[in-house]
């Protein structure tokens, strides 16, 4: 069922998915809605609602969720990808399919770094930005979305590089303090360089990760003023509390939890963030591929962990990695409304889970069974390879 290039998407056809049992908004306004079918038109969700109040005619897919719940495609808000499906850091194959078996539609790079033999100078920057830009716009591995060339910053790069990098279409820029420019001043003049033409940026916090990077302290964060502080709980070390204190009271942007990063101290983020009452600015990644390896189920286990030892309602976990990096990052899915991208995951409580529901299966810590991914509209997988077995599972009954 998987589709491994670009999908030319038909912007007549339709996609019904009906009987389904349990809608997860990912809007943390709204994080459940009353409705049982989502209708698709040319890859981007056209009704929401009861079965019913919607129009199922001429539908081209029918999925029948058979009661299942759905869910917005998960997002990866800081992957490091190379080329193609292949990372040299582990040197596996097929790491980013396996990631899309684990509910994920989306990854944003926080930067090439992991490229052999990285350039360092100025042209040489841009030009693996613009090619990675390029290579995965074109080349979507089981159909997943990746924005990915986000070049790390350099000493020599001036304004006219980032309006260079704008106009070749680079969106992103990578983890500020992996090149060689780790100090605040230097770094918040090329931030707010990139910023001035549309590059949203993202800083390592904590301690070194990988030969070239170092210490990235409050201090440093809280003047470089990127728009997203990149694992706030270390990658993998990570600040003492009162420096993560600092940045959550010190600035507006984006916390980014990940999964290759301290556990306990993404608990003592979310804590904070909560009790500032700004959980919308919390935002999940793995940061992987990584020294601890590839992490195809990463963003379902951070969901699971900030659920049930965060003891945040799993409905509102789903919004972490999902509507809040969606509005975070300025993407066209992650919520479930209208004119969004019908990027979706059905999924269901794993069986024998003690949890009741989806829902209790979260929160008690347990990883729900994904049956189905949907991107643009399309099914892309089924029953997935790396998820436990889910208590109920759709169905295509017309394509």
């Amino acid at each position: 069922m998987a589709h491994d290039a670009q999908t030319t998407l038909d912007p007549n056809a339709k996609t019904v998915i009906r009987n389904i049992g349990l809608m997860l908004s990912g809007d943390l306004d709204r994080p459940i809605l009353d409705a049982d079918t989502i209708v698709a038109v040319g890859g981007r969700i056209a009704a929401v609602g009861r079965g019913k109040d919607v129009d199922q005619e001429g539908a081209t897919i029918v999925i029948d969720a058979k009661g299942s719940p759905i869910a917005p495609g998960l997002i990866d808000s800081h992957v490091h990808p190379v080329a193609g499906d292949w990372t040299p850091r582990q040197s596996q194959l097929n790491w980013i399919d396996s990631t899309l078996n684990g509910g994920v539609t989306t990854m944003i790079s926080a930067g090439e770094v992991h490229t052999p033999g990285r350039p360092r100078d100025p042209v040489g920057v841009k030009a693996m930005a613009i090619y990675a830009q390029r290579c995965f716009t074109a080349f979507r591995p089981g159909g997943m979305k990746i924005h990915a060339g986000a070049p790390v910053i350099e000493p020599g790069l001036e304004e006219s590089d980032f309006k260079e990098l704008a106009e070749a279409g680079v969106k992103l820029l990578g983890e500020v303090g992996l090149g060689n420019v780790k100090d605040g001043p230097t770094a918040r003049k090329m931030v707010a360089w990139a910023r001035k033409y549309g590059i949203q940026s993202t800083i390592h916090t904590g301690g070194p990760s990988i030969p070239g990077s170092g210490l990235i302290d409050s201090s440093v964060v809280l003047e470089a003023d990127t728009d997203v502080v990149g694992h706030i709980n270390g990658g993998h070390t990570a600040l003492p509390d009162r420096e993560i204190r600092c940045i959550c009271e010190g600035c507006a942007r984006g916390l980014e939890l990940v999964h290759n990063g301290n556990e306990r101290a993404a608990l003592y983020t979310l804590r904070v963030a909560r009790e500032m009452d700004q959980l919308g600015r919390v935002i999940l990644g793995t940061d992987g591929p990584a020294g601890s390896g590839v992490q195809p189920l990463g963003i379902l286990r951070m969901i699971s962990m900030l659920s049930s030892l965060g003891d945040i309602p799993a409905e509102v976990a789903f919004c972490l990695g999902t509507g809040n990096t969606a509005r975070m990052r300025s993407l066209d899915c992650g919520i479930i409304e209208v004119g969004r991208a019908a990027d979706l995951v059905l999924l269901d409580r794993a069986q024998h889970s003690a949890g009741r529901d989806l829902l209790e299966c979260v929160r008690l810590g347990d990883l729900p069974g994904i049956g189905m991914v949907v991107i643009d509209g399309i099914p892309r997988i089924g029953r997935s390879r790396n998820t436990p077995p889910a208590d109920r599972l759709p169905e295509i009954v017309a394509h």
